[in-house]
């Protein structure tokens, strides 16, 4: 009988590509908010997979569904639609203003489908001389290189060689920054209702209408990355829904599948049907 050998932290070093320095520890088994390591200590579990472990680790609920679908079908490709993709997505639209779901496997892909919604939505709608994009500095919407271009921190998007075109940065949280930037070239605004990875900043309400009015002026969309905030993380389902605004575009994800990975763009008819 063959023993397999022990997994310890050097073994990230010989296989691992270095982009991350995981802790020494390794966690093997993890109960709600706690964890426990290859050594029987236990921890609580503060970070909850960044923003991802809703309903912390193991949930009796998602070990039933995920088991339960396991045994039933398991991969599809896009030729084919399934059930439990239908159910979600009609719950994802009765909870929020979307009529049309878009799944993919992360945030990062949610946010990439958003920004090229946008982009393809005023190549038709207005003509492809209508492309700005405008973020937020210090702003997060994943590790596709179009995603963390728009982003606004060069630390994760320089070194990569021409990034994505047309993406302007500015602070989070200043009006007149975005009015001077605003422009009928703009093709969208790109914001996190809550800034996570920038600092934990919260938006001031009168920004945020301000962004929804000035989108309005120049027949430009609204995006929301929800990716952090979305599913109840801040008292509402979706954040949007306490800050007196709609965007046109949201992405979701992390909390959405609390461990699965998945990710979803939501949005309109009118805007999904181009």
């Amino acid at each position: 009988m063959t023993t397999e050998k022990a997994v310890t932290r050097e073994w990230f070093d010989e296989v691992m590509v270095p982009c991350y320095n995981p802790m020494e520890m390794i966690p093997v088994k993890g109960e709600g908010a706690r964890v426990w390591d290859q050594q029987g200590n236990e921890y609580i579990d503060f970070a909850g997979g960044i923003a991802v472990s809703c309903l912390g680790h193991c949930h009796p609920a998602m070990v039933n569904a995920v088991t339960e679908q396991a045994n039933k079908i398991w991969h599809l490709s896009n030729v084919m639609t399934n059930e439990p993709a239908l159910r979600l997505a009609k719950k994802l639209t009765e909870v929020s203003f979307a009529e049309r779901v878009f799944f993919a496997n992360s945030g990062a892909e949610a946010n990439e489908a958003a920004l090229k919604l946008a982009r393809r939505w005023a190549a038709d709608v207005h003509g492809a001389e209508k492309s700005e994009i405008i973020a937020f500095n210090q702003g997060f919407h994943g590790r596709t290189f179009f995603t963390v271009t728009v982003g606004g921190q060069a630390a994760y998007s320089d070194g990569f060689g021409p990034k994505p075109g047309d993406v302007t940065h500015i602070p989070y949280n200043d009006i007149a920054a975005l009015e001077a930037q605003m422009s009928d070239k703009t093709c969208a605004v790109m914001m996190e209702p809550l800034q996570g990875e920038g600092g934990i900043v919260s938006p001031q309400p009168e920004f945020v209408q301000a962004v929804r009015e000035l989108c309005d002026k120049y027949n430009a969309l609204l995006i929301f990355d929800e990716v952090q905030t979305g599913n109840g993380r801040t008292g509402h389902f979706y954040a949007y829904q306490g800050l007196g605004i709609t965007p046109d575009i949201l992405s979701t994800a992390k909390s959405l599948g609390g461990g699965f990975p998945i990710g979803a763009m939501l949005t309109t008819e009118k805007l999904a049907a181009t």
